[in-house]
């Protein structure tokens, strides 16, 4: 109960001007299970949409936020970690490896609890505004916790807040949910795991209109770092 306080009063605060200045167009809403287990899975094309997306869905998001984020030094980095704090995201190293494990065990606790976890498949923000391919450990929560996943698309979100943009800037934003995805199967069959990811990522490019890139973010980013 008193872990939810920071996240209602911070909610409570920043959705008047999130409805005001911004404009949400939300579509789909209905979508969203009002209770139990459920994964919200969207495209990420800023920081801002893990601010913008769970202040219209009318549950608390959990998200696993890079720990990062959370060690920042000085007094912005203790400001960035109390805000990532009551937006009720929960620190995970996501480096690879027994570290990823860690992460996904993390996931399936706060669906073991009945609670809402969102993530972004693509494991990181798009580099250029195109959908890339998801990472599986999507699949493996959707499969081993039975959680439906809820495509999401967000839309002109890098617009109002680009890669480096403290203050975002004032324009309408755009989301669409799509209806709930039901998986099981073979959590160990990494063809299975492919395969459940990919349908995600198919339902969230036809919501979103992207353009789909079959290769990973991270390594499109480390590319273009090397040029």
């Amino acid at each position: 109960m008193l872990s939810n306080l920071p996240y209602g009063t911070l909610r409570a605060f920043l959705t008047p001007f999130l409805m005001i200045l911004f404009r949400p167009k939300v579509k789909g809403l209905r979508n969203v299970p009002a209770k139990g287990p459920l994964i919200i899975a969207s495209n990420h094309l800023s920081f801002s949409d893990s601010i913008f997306m769970p202040l219209v869905v009318p549950r608390k998001v959990t998200f696993l936020a890079k720990s990062e984020y959370f060690t920042s030094p000085g007094p912005k980095g203790l400001l960035k970690k109390l805000t990532f704090i009551a937006l009720g995201q929960v620190p995970v190293d996501r480096s690879g490896g027994r570290r990823s494990e860690a992460a996904l065990i993390t996931g399936l606790k706060v669906l073991a609890d009945g609670d809402c976890l969102g993530i972004y498949p693509e494991g990181t923000r798009s580099p250029d505004g195109r959908l890339y391919k998801a990472r599986t450990g999507i699949a493996r929560l959707a499969i081993e916790s039975g959680a439906p996943v809820v495509p999401v698309a967000m839309s002109n979100t890098e617009k109002i807040q680009p890669t480096g943009t403290v203050i975002p800037k004032v324009a309408r934003v755009g989301m669409k949910f799509g209806e709930p995805m039901y998986f099981d199967g073979d959590s160990t069959d990494l063809i299975h795991l492919r395969d459940v990811a990919d349908q995600i990522m198919k339902r969230i490019q036809e919501l979103s209109g992207q353009e789909y890139v079959d290769t990973y973010a991270p390594k499109k980013k480390s590319s273009e770092d090397e040029d």
